[in-house]
C-alpha cells in the first residue's frame, strides 16, 4: 500500500512539474472538440481553424480598449517569431467590433511585426469558446483540439511556459 501511494505520489508530482507556473493557464484532462470555427482575416475572408491541422495554435481574443491585451502583444508577437516553435500559429481575433484602421493602429503603435490581426466581427467565437473576458487565448493542439487556456494575460516570452508548450509544436 505505501508503494502504490508513493507511486502516486511521484506520479503527480512529475506532472505537477512539466505545468508552467502560470496561475491563470487551464489544462483541460479531456481535450475539447468544436465544428466549424471560423474567423475572418482583414481581407473579409473565412479562416477555418480545420485548415491548420498538424499545427499548434493559439487563438488570442483581444480588443483595443483593453489594456491586459496591449501589455501582452509584444510577447505574443515575440512568440510567433520563436525559432523554436516552428509548427505554432498565433491568430490574435479582435472581438472588439472594431474598425480595421483601428486595429492597425493598434499594431503599428506596439510596433508587432510577426502578427496580422484577425476579427470576429459577430462575436461568435466568444460565445463558441465562452469566453468571460479579453485577453483569452486558447491554445489547439495538431489533432485540432482545445488542451488549454489562458484566462487574462501572460508573459509569453516567460521560459517556464515556452519550455511547456514546446512540447505540443
Amino acid at each position: 500500500m505505501r508503494i502504490l501511494a508513493l507511486f502516486i505520489f511521484l506520479i503527480t508530482t512529475a506532472e505537477a512539474s512539466d505545468l508552467p507556473n502560470i496561475k491563470n493557464i487551464v489544462i483541460h484532462k479531456v481535450p475539447k472538440t468544436y465544428e466549424n470555427v471560423f474567423f475572418l482575416n482583414k481581407k473579409n475572408e473565412k479562416i477555418k481553424i480545420n485548415d491548420f491541422k498538424g499545427k499548434l495554435l493559439v487563438l488570442n481574443f483581444w480588443a483595443t480598449w483593453c489594456p491586459p491585451c496591449k501589455e501582452e502583444m509584444p510577447s505574443l508577437d515575440n512568440m510567433q517569431a520563436n525559432s523554436s516553435l516552428n509548427n505554432l500559429k498565433v491568430f490574435p481575433i479582435n472581438i472588439g467590433k472594431e474598425k480595421l484602421n483601428k486595429v492597425e493602429e493598434f499594431f503599428l503603435k506596439l510596433d508587432l511585426k510577426n502578427l496580422e490581426p484577425f476579427f470576429d466581427p459577430e462575436v461568435t467565437l466568444a460565445k463558441t469558446f465562452s469566453l468571460r473576458g479579453v485577453p483569452t487565448s486558447i491554445f489547439i493542439n495538431k489533432e485540432g483540439e482545445e488542451f488549454a487556456r489562458v484566462l487574462g494575460d501572460i508573459d509569453f516570452n516567460d521560459k517556464d511556459f515556452l519550455k511547456w508548450i514546446e512540447k505540443y509544436n
